[in-house]
């Protein structure tokens, strides 16, 4: 009997699972009023995306509502894929003028402060993001897991594990006193030599990273240390990169200073970080060896207002003075160079959810808007190697936003999407 009772249990917990598997089996069919092709780069007018499951199907002028599955009308609204952030910190506080708040959460809270961070940035209409490093290492292949796992909402996450940093350098917790002891985990890819440069990269994959995050220069947020410094070595460069290759990934470098960029290129980087001063030789370069360029161009502006106005170190903002115009000097050029440009922000600096803010920049600083929308759908998953993200077409997945108003008239639009989809299920209507 209480084997049956258990039986009959399992099958009652189990029915509204295949209820909703069944009502999931039905098309669903999406009317567009205009919808962004992002392989194309232009807009289709009047579309019936037909969705499957989680993904594509078939996409199609509009003639009449099916009548085999649920319809969703989107008809005054223009259509878009969901949008990807390349360079994200979920699982991170977000930047305060204190230089210890990565040390003051335990580890479970700060798992709860990303998964936070991933609805807001899920809701903006980011349905995917390269997540490029955390203090505690991989909180953000575990959010990364939960996601995917269905335990909280979120975008599709690529995720770093790790900084691959020199000691004290732009990818460690530094301006402590000296007899401070940071945590292990907080130092998991700290490296002396190209030997543990190896070593290190082989672990942080093993622990299921998707890709690597090189420090090669200085950073702007890093107290002592300065962003057109180059820390990492090319030889230590190199065997990261090495180690990624062999296990069919890559390394990205987060990289200010021109030399430190074309260190990063040399090794073999598949993009570069920032690049805020870059120089016309680091510039054609990217374009020769075709490495992208992931740019936060939005983020000196909110440094300086909110920094100021909070009492951030005099330091950061200087550091933050002396990069942001020139790199929307060097975006510029790399922009009219035919550079490969990925959107990437760095929110995390600013808060979660304010991810298409940047979209004006990249216009006002050379882009046309369809460029900045390609920048943030087909040249992100271009640089991840996803063949199933990123547009709106058969066999991607099923992530798409609705806006009201024209993003290719007004880009600014981005930043109020009205409905988010992710694989086929609205997440925010």
């Amino acid at each position: 009997m209480k084997i049956e009772t258990a039986v009959l249990a399992a099958v009652l917990a189990l029915a509204p699972l295949a209820a909703s598997e069944a009502a999931w089996a039905a098309p669903v069919y999406v009317h567009a009023g205009k919808l962004v092709d992002t392989l194309q780069g232009k807009v289709l007018s009047d579309q019936m995306i037909t969705i499957d499951g989680e993904r594509i199907v078939a996409v199609a002028p509009w003639k009449a509502a099916p009548a085999d599955g649920k319809v969703i009308d989107w008809s005054t609204r223009m259509v878009l894929p969901g949008l990807i952030d390349m360079h994200t910190h979920l699982c991170d506080q977000e930047q305060t003028e204190n230089i210890a708040e990565p040390l003051l959460t335990t580890a479970a809270y700060q798992a709860y402060i990303g998964a936070a961070h991933a609805r807001l940035t899920l809701e903006a209409g980011f349905t995917s993001v390269r997540d490029v490093g955390t203090w505690r290492a991989f909180g953000d292949v575990a959010l990364r897991d939960a996601i995917n796992a269905g335990l909280v909402p979120g975008p599709r996450m690529s995720v770093a594990g790790a900084y691959i940093t020199i000691p004290g350098g732009g990818g460690e917790i530094t301006g402590l006193a000296a007899d401070v002891k940071i945590p292990d985990e907080m130092r998991a890819g700290v490296v002396e030599d190209a030997a543990d440069a190896h070593r290190k990269a082989a672990s942080i994959l093993a622990h299921h990273a998707d890709f690597l995050k090189l420090i090669a220069t200085g950073a702007v947020l890093t107290v002592g240390t300065e962003p057109g410094a180059q820390e990492l070595t090319e030889d230590e460069m190199r065997a990261a990169v090495e180690e990624a290759a062999r296990r069919g990934t890559y390394a990205t470098a987060h990289a200010h200073g021109a030399e430190g960029m074309k260190s990063a290129m040399r090794a073999g980087v598949r993009s570069i970080e920032h690049g805020s001063l870059m120089d016309d030789e680091a510039i054609a370069m990217m374009k020769a060896k075709g490495v992208f360029l992931v740019a936060d161009i939005y983020d000196g502006d909110w440094i300086d207002a909110y920094g100021k106005a909070h009492g951030w170190p005099a330091e950061t903002l200087r550091k933050n003075f002396d990069t942001t115009q020139a790199q929307r000097d060097g975006f510029r050029k790399a922009v009219k160079a035919g550079v490969k440009i990925a959107y990437g922000t760095d929110a995390g600096v600013y808060p979660h959810g304010l991810n298409a803010r940047q979209m004006t920049y990249m216009v006002k600083y050379g882009m046309t808007p369809m460029q900045a929308i390609q920048s943030a759908t087909t040249v992100a998953a271009e640089l991840m190697r996803k063949t199933d993200v990123g547009a709106v077409a058969p066999g991607r997945y099923a992530d798409l936003i609705a806006v009201d108003g024209d993003a290719l008239a007004d880009i600014s639009v981005l930043e109020h999407v009205a409905v988010v989809m992710k694989g086929g299920v609205v997440v925010k209507d």
